[in-house]
């Protein structure tokens, strides 16, 4: 297994969890890493990135002001923290690694070629 999330749960609408990936070496290396969504019925959707270096970080709409993506490259772990959570925050949620150029971002599902096995957020109302 490359990439291991875990962090997930049930919370009531307004609470926190925090999101944790790891990964190996050979995944994580020079990647951009990921975090998307894909709620009950839907497609998979992307919530966050963040470049090699940590210094650039990329949020779908809804999550900015409420969610922050972090690395520690030492450790080879990357976290969500997900604050103010609402219902339509549920769903599996996967971690993901996409090879990258020096300072280099996306969001295009596309481009992450590495997927963790996902896990389960449930917000409640």
């Amino acid at each position: 297994v490359q990439l291991q999330a875990s962090g997930g749960g049930l919370v009531q609408a307004g609470g926190s969890l925090r999101l944790s990936c790891a990964a190996s070496r050979r995944a994580f290396g020079m990647s951009v890493m990921g975090w998307f969504r894909q709620a009950p019925g839907k497609e998979r959707e992307f919530v966050a990135a963040i470049s090699w270096g940590g210094t650039r970080k990329i949020y779908e709409d809804s999550a900015k002001g409420r969610f922050a993506i972090s690395r520690d490259n030492d450790r080879g772990t990357v976290t969500l923290q997900m604050n103010s959570l609402r219902p339509e925050d549920t769903g599996v949620y996967y971690c993901a690694a996409g090879s990258a150029v020096s300072g280099e971002i996306y969001r295009s599902i596309s481009r992450f070629d590495t997927w963790g096995q996902g896990t389960l957020v449930t917000v409640s109302s």
